[in-house]
């Protein structure tokens, strides 16, 4: 399978950056190391190509009447210059995905009265989903995968405002978190918004797919790759698609992976009637943080059991904290066995290791 390439393809390459296949794109998994470049985000600032993530616009009469029906959060609110986080969900509350749906402002060159941006690999899926479903209720509504003709750079870290500020004019500081502006970045017309995936202080760039490299040559800072991504999220407790759910192998709900905040009942999504019941009654299941008290690192689908042995599920996601140096981990464990601060085990190579539940993020940010 040929694998999509990236606008900073050949300037990963040249960097000499370790690449990987995620999503069917070659991605940069480091530059120089995930240490170097989780602790850059944390303590300055790091720059990442995430030009994988699906960018589809919605534009028409009826755009908001049919994003409404597909994504779990209620996008009617937005003004323009405001996004919001949803989860896109099918018929039994099942996530399919989640995503960041934005209402971009009207000077933005790009005809969009919303842009959904679903994870790297689902973008013709989700535009097909669209599709279908403007055809089925015959709304007026064009939706354009618009994925290979935009680039995106994340921006993160303490500093990164006083780093880009250096490339615009623009005044970053009236920007709050999920809004976003257009402004010039080092010369490129560029929709900038105030989210991210480290928990850091930060922004999100788009901009046309071949002036990308501009924009990153520009923003002279530490390239970070996917695994100082993973290493970051995961600190702050971020769901990754696919891995701490699939509507597959793993299908969960909003309420079972921890982002009800995401849900809006009012709003008459697909997937509503499933999740008002998950509301009412509540989850068997539910993802959990873990922090190893011995020395070890919790990996994708290792077992989780109690302290006398008895499983209580798996692993989804895990790894060795670079900022807290424990072992840390997410998990779907039952609601009426364990909760917060209680004992368990993570079986580590075979190996029973004490850990215990705790509250995500686990950083206080």
């Amino acid at each position: 399978m040929t694998l999509r390439q990236p606008p900073l393809a050949a300037a990963h390459e040249d960097s000499g950056a370790t690449l990987t296949e995620f999503g069917g794109w070659e991605m940069p998994v480091e530059f120089d190391s995930i240490r170097r470049e989780h602790e850059a985000v944390r303590e300055s600032v790091g720059r990442f190509d995430v030009s994988h993530m699906g960018q589809i616009t919605v534009t028409g009469d009826d755009a908001c009447r049919l994003t409404n029906r597909l994504v779990t959060n209620d996008v009617s609110d937005l003004d323009p210059g405001e996004s919001n986080y949803a989860a896109i969900t099918d018929d039994r509350g099942v996530m399919l995905d989640d995503t960041v749906v934005y209402r971009p402002p009207a000077d933005w060159s790009v005809d969009a009265d919303y842009l959904v941006v679903p994870n790297a690999g689902h973008d013709t899926e989700m535009a097909d989903r669209w599709t279908e479903h403007r055809e089925a209720r015959d709304l007026d509504a064009t939706v354009e995968n618009r994925t290979e003709s935009l680039g995106m750079i994340a921006l993160q870290g303490p500093v990164a405002e006083d780093l880009l500020a250096d490339e615009t004019d623009a005044d970053l500081g009236s920007l709050a978190r999920f809004e976003t502006f257009v402004a010039t970045v080092a010369g490129v017309e560029t929709l900038v918004s105030r989210t991210g995936y480290t928990g850091e202080p930060g922004f999100e760039l788009v901009a046309p797919w071949e002036e990308t490299e501009t924009v990153w040559a520009a923003l002279d800072c530490q390239a970070c790759g996917l695994g100082a991504r993973d290493t970051l999220r995961l600190e702050m407790g971020y769901l990754l698609s696919g891995r701490d759910f699939d509507p597959e192998d793993n299908p969960r709900n909003p309420y079972e992976a921890g982002i009800e905040f995401a849900v809006d009942l009012d709003s008459e999504f697909v997937g509503r009637d499933a999740l008002e019941g998950a509301d009412v009654e509540g989850v068997d299941e539910k993802l959990r943080g873990i922090e190893l008290v011995d020395r070890g690192v919790p990996r994708e689908g290792y077992a989780v059991t109690t302290t006398e042995g008895d499983s209580l599920g798996t692993v989804t996601s895990g790894t060795m904290s670079p900022t807290l140096g424990t072992g840390i981990a997410l998990a779907y464990l039952p609601t009426d066995r364990v909760g917060p601060g209680d004992s368990v085990r993570v079986e580590v190579r075979g190996e029973p290791k004490k850990a215990r539940i705790t509250a995500t993020p686990f950083l206080d940010r």
